[in-house]
C-alpha cells in the first residue's frame, strides 16, 4: 500500500501568498545589511537617548536644557566651532591648492603634517597645544608681551577646534581640485581674464560644494570635541566651558538625566545645522 504525503507549498508559493514575504524578498541584501549596521551602530543608540530624554517632564526639560550655564556652553561650543570651520574653508583650500598645484621638496612631509589630526589622540593634541600656546611655550610666550593669553582660554579652544578639523577640509577639496582641468583655465585666460577673475568665475565654483561639504565635516568634529579641548581650555562656566566637557561633568555628578537633556538639544542643534549647510550645498550644486 503506498501512501502519498500532501505537498507543502513551495517558499516561492508562500512568498506569492503571504504579502509580507513578498515584500521582505524583494529587498536586495545590501539594503538589509545597511539597514541592521546603521541600526545597532546610530539608529538605537539615538533613539535610547531621546527615550531617557523623554522620559523627564517637559518642565523639568526645560529647565535644565535652557538654563544659564548651558546656554552659554551652547554658544561657545557652535559660535566657537563655526568660525573655526570658516577659517579652515579658506586656509584648507589653501593648502590643498598648494598640494596639487605644485611639486617641491618636503610636499610628502607636509601631506602627512595634514593627516596628523586623523592620528593622533586627541589627548596628545591638547597636550601639545596647550604646552605650545602657554605663555612660557614657543608660540604663547610671543604674544604674552601683547597682553593676550591663548592657552587655557576661549581662545585656545578655538585653535584646538581648528587643529582637529583641517584635515576635513583639505581632504575634501583635494580630490575636486584634481579633477579639475587646467585647459579650462587656459582659455579664460586666453580670452583676457585675470588670475584671480579665473579663480572666482572658473575654479571656485565646481569648488565651493566641495569646500562647503569639508567646512561641514570639520564643524561637525569641532562640536563634538572633548579630548583636547578639556586640555587646553580652563572649563570655566561662562568663559570656556563647553557643551561636551558640561556633559561630562553632569556624568561626574551622576545627573544622568541632565547631560541626556543637554545632549538631545545638542543632537538638535547639530541636526539643525548640518540640514542647513547641506541644503545650502545642494543649492550651489543647482545655480552654482
Amino acid at each position: 500500500m503506498v501512501t502519498t504525503t500532501p505537498s507543502l507549498p513551495s517558499e516561492k508559493k508562500r512568498s506569492q501568498t503571504n504579502p509580507f514575504l513578498k515584500f521582505f524578498s524583494k529587498i536586495p541584501w545590501t539594503w538589509v545589511i545597511t539597514f541592521v549596521y546603521l541600526a545597532f551602530l546610530l539608529i538605537l543608540p539615538i533613539a535610547a537617548m531621546l527615550t531617557k530624554a523623554a522620559s523627564e517632564p517637559f518642565e523639568s526639560f526645560w529647565k535644565t536644557a535652557t538654563s544659564p550655564l548651558a546656554l552659554s556652553s551652547y554658544e561657545i561650543t557652535f559660535v566657537t566651532a563655526f568660525a573655526a570651520a570658516a577659517i579652515n574653508g579658506v586656509f584648507g583650500t589653501l593648502i590643498a591648492w598648494v598640494i596639487v598645484r605644485y611639486d617641491f621638496f618636503g610636499k610628502r612631509f607636509l601631506e602627512a603634517v595634514v593627516d596628523l589630526p586623523f592620528a593622533l589622540p586627541t589627548a596628545v593634541a591638547g597636550l601639545t597645544l596647550a604646552t605650545v600656546y602657554s605663555e612660557k611655550g614657543w608660540i604663547g610666550s610671543l604674544f604674552a608681551p601683547l597682553g593676550l593669553k591663548i592657552a587655557f582660554t576661549r581662545l585656545g579652544v578655538w585653535i584646538a577646534m581648528m587643529f582637529i578639523s583641517l584635515p576635513f577640509i583639505v581632504r575634501t577639496v583635494q580630490p575636486v581640485l584634481i579633477e579639475l582641468e587646467k585647459e579650462v583655465e587656459e582659455a579664460a585666460w586666453s580670452l583676457g581674464a585675470s588670475k584671480l577673475q579665473t579663480f572666482i568665475q572658473v575654479i571656485l565654483p565646481p569648488l565651493t560644494p566641495a569646500i562647503l561639504t569639508g567646512v561641514a565635516l570639520g564643524f561637525s568634529r569641532a562640536v563634538g570635541e572633548y579630548g583636547s579641548t578639556v586640555i587646553i581650555a580652563s572649563n570655566t562656566p561662562f568663559k570656556d566651558l563647553i557643551t561636551p566637557i558640561l556633559i561630562f561633568q553632569r556624568l561626574e555628578q551622576y545627573d544622568y538625566v541632565g547631560a541626556t537633556v543637554i545632549g538631545v538639544v545638542m543632537l538638535g542643534i547639530s541636526f539643525v545645522s548640518l540640514l542647513a549647510i547641506n541644503l545650502l550645498q545642494a543649492w550651489s550644486k543647482r545655480y552654482g
